[in-house]
Parts: C-alpha cells; sequence; structure tokens
C-alpha cells in the first residue's frame, strides 16, 4: 500500500477519524457527540507531533509525509467540522453559510502556508518550531466547544454571537502576529480546560 504506517502517524489518523465521524454526526444534526469528536480530534493534534519526533531515524520522505498529512487533517478536523457544528445547531441562513465558508478558506490558506514554510524552516534547521503566525487551526478544538457551553445561556443572541464568533477566528487565522508554541504545562492545562469543557457541556445537556 501507498503511504506510511509507523506508530509517528497513529495519532494524526486517529485524529482525522475522530473528525469525519464527528462530520457524520454534524450532518444527522447530534451537534453535542460532534462537538466531542472535535474535542477528541484536538486531544490527538496535541500530541501527534511529539510521538513523531520519538522516532530519531524519520527519512525526509516521512518528515514531510508527516507535515502534509497532519494539515490535511487539520483540515477537515478544524477546518471543516467546525462550521459544520454551526450549522447543525441551526445557524444556516445565508450570511452564516457565508461566514463559514470564509472560515474554511481561511483554514486552508493557513494550513497550505504552514506547510510551505515549515518545509522551508526544516530545511535550514533542526531545531523545534518556537513560536507560530497566526492562529492555529486547532485551536478551535477549544474555542468552539466553549462557545456551545453558553448556547442556552445566550438565548437568540447566541445564532449572532456565533456567527461573530466564527467570523473573528476566521481572520486571527490569517493575520499575521506572533504567538508563542505551547510547553508542556500549556498543554496539560488545555487538557484540563477540554475536560471541563466537556464535562460542562454534558451538565447543561443534561439540565436543559
Amino acid at each position: 500500500m501507498i503511504g506510511y504506517y509507523s506508530y509517528t502517524v497513529i495519532l494524526t489518523y486517529l485524529g482525522f477519524v475522530c473528525g469525519s465521524t464527528g462530520l457524520y454526526f454534524a450532518a444527522s444534526h447530534r451537534t453535542m457527540i460532534a462537538i466531542i469528536c472535535l474535542l477528541l480530534a484536538g486531544f490527538c493534534d496535541m500530541f501527534d507531533g511529539k510521538v513523531a519526533k520519538t522516532k530519531k531515524n524519520r527519512t525526509k520522505e516521512e518528515c514531510k509525509f508527516g507535515i502534509q498529512i497532519d494539515s490535511l487533517s487539520d483540515m477537515v478536523c478544524f477546518g471543516i467540522l467546525p462550521p459544520m457544528i454551526a450549522w447543525s445547531a441551526g445557524l444556516s441562513k445565508a450570511y452564516q453559510v457565508a461566514v463559514f465558508c470564509c472560515f474554511s478558506l481561511a483554514a486552508l490558506i493557513r494550513l497550505a502556508y504552514f506547510n510551505v514554510t515549515e518545509e522551508e524552516r526544516q530545511e535550514q534547521t533542526s531545531e523545534r518550531r518556537k513560536t507560530y503566525e497566526g492562529l492555529p487551526v486547532t485551536s478551535t478544538a477549544l474555542l468552539i466547544p466553549i462557545l456551545f457551553c453558553f448556547q442556552k445561556d445566550l438565548g437568540d443572541a447566541f445564532n449572532i454571537v456565533a456567527t461573530v464568533v466564527y467570523g473573528l477566528i476566521a481572520a486571527a487565522f490569517i493575520t499575521k502576529f506572533k504567538l508563542k508554541k505551547p510547553g508542556n504545562a500549556m498543554m496539560l492545562l488545555f487538557i484540563v480546560f477540554g475536560a471541563l469543557e466537556l464535562g460542562l457541556l454534558i451538565y447543561k445537556r443534561g439540565h436543559q
């Protein structure tokens, strides 16, 4: 079979499966489960790079494949699934669909730009990346669930608030600013925050 199947890409593949599954649930208007899939995809993405770097003898082709497959998976999980979650929750007006298309397009542009710059960077140095340019698309794994945690609290205002938030996130994807890459402590905090989001979503769902 073509492709690479070592342990270095297992989490990326699992994350993609989570994102793809989330799309099916979103299409069936099962928003809560789709959000859980988004959180799981974010968890997989958080560690796939670290796992890949444990293999010291990766070939140049494996490294390039890793960059490409990670971005392709991110496009599905964090560029397409979040708008589908909003659509499944009833945000389906023409102007909202336009915002969601811009969201996905901005994610696509950012990921393609990252692929180009990261490949160039790896040819020049073996040091790990210390900063990001713009908002990483993977941030949606935390930003979108917290938004939906307050869906019922916002009431009728939720549709407008959510549309604005999606638009701001899209703009942040392609805005040129430096963002420090999180360390291990911050990643642990992200995991705790994601678990709290999941607990809050389940709690609020149970008290609707």
